[in-house]
């Protein structure tokens, strides 16, 4: 049963990231915040570091290519990007420990790494016209905000769940 967990759950993550994303913008004292739910690599950079470095990368290129052909219409823009994280978190990972704290910190800032490159890639093809101050300010700093919240909230059931299927799979190999 958790065996079908993990990637239910990576389902589920990648369904509702569009729905949260109906929330945003958000404007505050005439300013206008973008807030980009990124819960499904969240959820395979906590795969690649509690689980398996080789299955998150899986997972990442075979959501990224679902993330490319259903949301931006740019093939290779997530399929490259979604592996490159989670191949970057496990490697991270060998070399600091992995308490749930360091974890969501890692987390965090590979979404913003990835956040920049897609900003950049996007300005690059002048698909946007945003300034780097105005994008840093608008739409990064929010996103970070939120996705540091949404860590807060469901990393702890992130590491429960994989450390389940961890261990079952250490019951079937005895």
């Amino acid at each position: 049963m958790v065996r079908f967990l993990i990637p239910s759950v990576a389902v589920l993550l990648f369904l509702l990231e569009p729905e949260f994303a109906m929330l945003s913008p958000i404007e505050m004292k005439g300013d206008i915040y973008y807030l980009v739910p990124r819960f499904l690599i969240l959820y395979l950079i906590f795969i690649s570091i509690y689980y398996s470095r080789q299955r998150a990368v899986m997972y990442g290129l075979f959501f990224g290519v679902l993330y490319d052909v259903f949301y931006i219409d740019i093939i290779g823009l997530y399929s490259v990007l979604y592996p490159l994280i989670c191949f970057l978190a496990g490697s991270i990972v060998k070399v600091i420990h992995q308490h749930l704290v360091v974890t969501t910190t890692i987390s965090v800032i590979l979404v913003a790494i990835l956040e920049f490159i897609l900003y950049q890639f996007f300005y690059l093809i002048d698909f946007t016209a945003i300034p780097l101050a105005d994008f840093l300010r608008s739409r990064l700093l929010p996103t970070i905000i939120a996705n540091a919240l949404f860590l807060m909230i469901l990393g702890w059931a992130f590491k429960y769940l994989i450390n389940a299927r961890v261990l079952q799979r250490a019951r079937e190999v005895s």
